[in-house]
């Protein structure tokens, strides 16, 4: 299969040439080995080799010859290996020597000396709608942090194509597989996750049924602010089992380490108003097609509930504007006051700039989230944080243009690096 260029191929680039090893984080199969292997000058697969554990006990520098950039894929497996390769980084003092690939964190039992200084990080995720070619990338987020101006374009995609693309997903394996196809990879991964994945991230035995049960809770309540609580709750309510408390938050942070889900944190601002800013972060999947496949149904079935594919979407927003951001030096975050005014997205840069998101599937409700942002903006004290370099609507099914009170509607097939 021919390789799909990544946003993040530049900047593993950079950083390999800055550091003696580059970490890459990713959920599996959103394409980390594959992203790896196009700068690697040799290979060891800890997953797959069967002379690894032997190697391991006996003579693990043997593991880490080869050609440099010497990739060590999923790392994860054998933990230890990153205490060799820190001292071999240390000894070597060269930078670009180690690519290292992990679809989980390791067992919190394994004791790792800290990288600080030999390694950098890069977090992947699945490919966005520029990397797959439903956007045009005409509009591009870095314009947005500089207050660039918004063109008109007249291109949109309907609700049957978003729906289908969503129902899809962005994980490289499916690219070319029809809709069916694709929709039971998606349930098989779900599933898998369940019977498997979940029991080996931490080497214990965890209950599928209530994983399912949780997965479906937050799959029915994705992109929104609901606590341990109103899941427990959805959970019985639904699916007609209890759950306690601790197991959820040990199924949570299970889930958080091999990257199946992804917190969108509160920002974290000063305001020139009374209200407080509220903390909690929203829950998202690490690709929107696993929380469909987590419900079992379909982009039939999507276009049917309007209300609930608008807060899908949403997550397929939040998921592209990371990527996006991440390319910029930038982080994604959501607004919510004491007042309950609410803003979908602030994407920020570690120097401060930022700009505003609303998100909407269509564009009835483009007045509305217009004035929210304005709202939002006046309410932010400028002596103390920068004024935002642009307000800005991304939706599915419109166009793209910018309002006469300047707030830009941004169609989400348009919206790029």
């Amino acid at each position: 299969m021919q390789y799909i260029k990544r946003v993040v191929d530049l900047e593993i680039e950079r950083k390999l040439e800055a550091s003696g090893a580059v970490l890459i984080k990713g959920p599996k199969a959103c394409g980390k080995t594959a992203t790896a292997k196009q700068l690697a000058k040799s290979v060891l697969q800890l997953d797959q080799d069967p002379q690894v554990p032997l190697l391991m006990d006996l003579d693990p520098q043997k593991l880490l010859e080869g050609e440099t950039p010497r990739l060590v894929d999923e790392w994860q497996e054998h933990p230890k290996i990153w205490d060799y390769i820190r001292h071999q980084v240390d000894d070597r003092q060269k930078s670009g020597q180690f690519i290292l690939t992990g679809s989980a964190q390791p067992n919190e039992n394994a004791k790792t000396h800290s990288g600080a200084g030999r390694f950098t990080f890069v977090e992947m995720r699945t490919l966005s709608w520029a990397e797959l070619g439903y956007s045009d990338g005409t509009i591009r987020l870095s314009q947005l942090l500089e207050g660039k101006p918004v063109p008109t374009i007249t291109n949109q995609k309907n609700l049957a194509f978003i729906t289908e693309k969503m129902a899809v997903g962005g994980f490289p394996n499916i690219i070319n597989r029809t809709v069916e196809q694709a929709l039971d990879i998606n349930r098989a991964y779900v599933e898998l996750l369940t019977e498997v994945d979940m029991s080996r991230v931490s080497n214990i035995k965890r209950d599928p049924k209530k994983i399912r049960a949780l997965l479906k809770s937050l799959a029915r309540n994705t992109a929104t602010l609901v606590d341990l609580t109103n899941l427990e709750k959805d959970i019985r309510y639904h699916e007609n089992t209890s759950i306690s408390r601790p197991t959820v938050y040990d199924y949570l942070d299970a889930l958080e380490r091999q990257m199946i889900i992804e917190n969108q944190p509160a920002w974290n601002t000063h305001l020139r108003s009374s209200h407080v800013l509220r903390k909690a972060p929203k829950r998202h999947f690490t690709d929107v097609s696993l929380a469909i496949a987590a419900l079992g149904i379909d982009q039939n079935q999507l276009s049917q509930d309007l209300l609930f594919t608008g807060f899908l979407f949403e997550s397929l927003v939040i998921h592209d504007l990371r990527v996006y951001a991440q390319a910029n030096d930038a982080r994604v975050y959501h607004y919510l006051d004491s007042s309950s005014l609410e803003v979908d997205a602030i994407v920020q840069k570690h120097n401060g700039q930022w700009c505003a998101f609303e998100i909407k599937l269509g564009t009835a409700e483009i007045d509305q989230a217009a004035e929210n942002l304005q709202l939002m903006a006046q309410k932010i004290d400028t002596t103390r944080c920068t004024s935002p370099m642009s307000l800005n609507i991304i939706t599915g099914t419109g166009f793209s243009y910018t309002r006469k009170d300047g707030v830009n509607v941004i169609s989400l097939a348009n919206l790029g690096v």
